[in-house]
Formats: C-alpha cells, structure tokens, sequence
C-alpha cells in the first residue's frame, strides 16, 4: 500500500498535534501581552481552539494509541501515568471552556494546561513513543491511518458544535 506519507507512523501524526498545540499556546502567551481591543476574543477563540485540539488528541489516544500499546509492552505505568495526565488536562480544559471572558484567572488557566501539555508530550516523546516503536506487536504505521481517520470523525462532530 503506497503511501505520500510513506515512513510516517502513529508517533509522527501525534508528534505533529503537539507541535501544532504548542505553536497555539505561544499565540496565546503573545496575545496575553497584546493590548489590542480585539486581543480578548482572539484569546477566547484560541483558547477554544486548543482546548478542541486537545480534547480530540487525547480521545484518540485513548482510543486507539493507549489500548494497543498497553497490550504490546509491559510497563504499563507509564501509560496509567499518561491517563491520569489526560485527566488532569480535560479537567483544565472544562474551566476554560466554562469561562465567560478572558480573565487573568483565565489566562492563568491556559498557561498551566500548557505546562501540562509540555510535560505530558515530553514523556511521550522520551519514553512512551519510544516503547512503542521498539515494539515488534504494533502495526505503527496502519496505526496511522487509524488515528486520523478517527481524528477527522471527531474534529467533524465536535468542531460543528464548537
């Protein structure tokens, strides 16, 4: 099955989320010194944005990505640590979707979900998407195809009501 993407796997398209979330949370941090009138509905519709983002990156990892890689290793600890993360994020992004308007709180809210976010991808990028590709049991590759496709139905669900 000939790909364009050919050599990308499941880690490549999760790896590429994070980048994607990262890039939108220095936005953010860049709009939080901006003094513009429109900064705070910006701020709002990206934070909105990353919390989509992430909801939706999670929930395939949930999904798809945790299950398999569970079955395929042994230490599973730290996938329950990545859970718990996860956890962690979705309650964070509950306050900020529950905000009215961009506060300092609010603002506060988005920085800390970012620091989540950079330790959480830190040790997937360190240890867990490590293990993954060590692993002979995982098709990462179909893995792929399987990630975004579930992806794409998500985004389609949650983004028509975002």
């Amino acid at each position: 099955m000939p790909s364009t993407r050919a050599g990308k796997d499941a880690c490549d398209l999760l790896d590429a989320d994070h980048r994607a979330v990262k890039k939108m949370f220095k936005e953010f941090e860049e709009l939080t010194q901006s003094r513009a009138r429109s900064a705070g509905q910006k701020k709002m519709d990206l934070a909105r944005q990353i919390c989509l983002e992430l909801t939706v990156h999670a929930q395939i990892e949930e999904e798809i990505f945790y299950p398999a890689l569970r079955a395929a290793i042994k230490e599973t600890d730290l996938l329950d640590e990545a859970e718990v993360e996860h956890q962690s994020a979705k309650d964070l992004i509950a306050q900020i979707q529950a905000a009215p308007e961009p506060d300092d709180k609010f603002e506060a809210m988005v920085k800390v979900l970012g620091e989540y976010i950079d330790h959480h991808v830190k040790e997937e990028r360190s240890d867990i998407f490590t293990k993954a590709r060590a692993s002979r049991k995982l098709d990462l590759v179909g893995m792929r195809e399987e990630l975004e496709t579930r992806k794409e139905e998500l985004m389609s669900e949650m983004g028509a009501t975002a």
